[in-house]
């Protein structure tokens, strides 16, 4: 069984009989279709604490996700996982990868400043990188 059918939460599992509506309606192929499933079993495992679960999910749905602006959400949501474990070089370079694919993801920009300033990773190199990926991403926003 899918592990959207497992949660318990009512708004988790309203998502997940409208998203597998819109799936049945929304013309896609099966690898879209397969692709999302292993996202949204990802975000449920993810919020619920399960990093292991979420990104055996997460990198599935990369492995089938072909589209870049998807990838990018895939990119972010494993970096907030690195960011949560505590693996901020990871979770850098995982937020890098999702604004090369969507430089219009304000709250990637948002994780890595704070990376930046927290206590004992206030490392001036990092800054460096956050300013050169801002100054490459800015120029998408011309």
């Amino acid at each position: 069984m899918p592990r959207s059918r497992m949660n318990g939460n009512f708004i988790d599992k309203t998502f997940s009989i409208v998203a597998n509506i819109l799936l049945r309606i929304i013309p896609t192929t099966s690898g879209e279709k397969e692709a999302f499933t292993y996202y949204r079993d990802g975000m449920s495992a993810q919020s619920e604490g399960n990093y292991a679960e979420a990104l055996q999910n997460y990198y599935e749905a990369m492995r089938l996700e072909i589209d870049p602006y998807d990838r990018s959400f895939i990119l972010y949501n494993i970096g907030l996982i690195h960011t949560s474990n505590g693996e901020h070089t990871k979770a850098l370079e995982y937020y890098f990868r999702a604004l090369e694919r969507n430089p219009f993801l304000p709250q990637a920009f948002n994780n890595m400043a704070v990376i930046c300033h927290y206590p004992g990773g206030n490392r001036p190199f990092d800054r460096e990188i956050l300013q050169l990926r801002r100054l490459e991403a800015a120029q998408y926003w011309k």
